[in-house]
């Protein structure tokens, strides 16, 4: 679950970052797609377990 938190909040600095400097809009894009994806993937295992 640790993997997960660490790789939620990685994406979310990168689209953050993103969004502030203009030349790296495409960033902010694919960590959002890759936010989405993880918080998707731990959702999912997280109701495998239970």
């Amino acid at each position: 679950m640790g993997l997960i938190i660490t790789l939620l909040i990685i994406w979310l600095v990168l689209s953050v970052l993103g969004f502030i400097i203009e030349g790296l809009l495409w960033l902010a894009f694919i960590a959002l797609v890759l936010f989405a994806a993880t918080a998707v993937w731990g959702w999912l295992k997280r109701n495998a377990r239970t």
